[in-house]
């Protein structure tokens, strides 16, 4: 849970605006080391969220938690956020998104579809994959920079 408290850190310090999450928050508990977040919050639920109610009851002292899909003009650019990966290339083909966020594999991948940008931040804790990541993405430079937490 450590890692948590770096990434909100490196938020701060980075200047980020604004925090979007793709899911697997885990437990409601997590709340507790995401709550310095001082800038907007949004989150999708992911496939490991069971306690989807508790969660959204502790996070909206920070944000919004979305069933599937968090869409919004952010820096003037489209993004839909997701925490599935089956539909992330359908997303990115149908030319309605800037940018595509998404979740669950754990695994980073940030590439370009078109004219849309893929973003998997990957995993702020690295359980699953030994790699603590978040990402941080510039909207005027439409760059993605991968920052390890560990």
């Amino acid at each position: 849970m450590g890692m948590i408290r770096r990434a909100v850190a490196h938020f701060s310090s980075a200047g980020v605006e604004l925090v979007l999450h793709a899911g697997d928050f885990i437990s409601p508990l997590t709340f507790d080391y995401m709550k310095d977040v001082r800038v907007p919050f949004h989150g999708v639920y992911g496939n490991n969220d069971g306690e989807a109610l508790f969660l959204q009851q502790r996070y909206a002292a920070i944000g919004t938690l979305h069933p599937r899909f968090y869409k919004a003009t952010l820096g003037g650019l489209r993004f839909v956020v997701t925490h599935e990966d089956d539909i992330v290339d359908a997303l990115a083909h149908s030319g309605d998104f800037d940018v595509v966020v998404y979740g669950h594999t754990h695994r980073i991948d940030v590439r370009r579809v078109g004219a849309t940008d893929v973003i998997n931040p990957g995993e702020v804790c690295g359980y699953c994959t030994g790699r603590a990541t978040v990402a941080v993405y510039d909207t005027a430079a439409r760059t993605t920079a991968i920052v390890d937490l560990s």
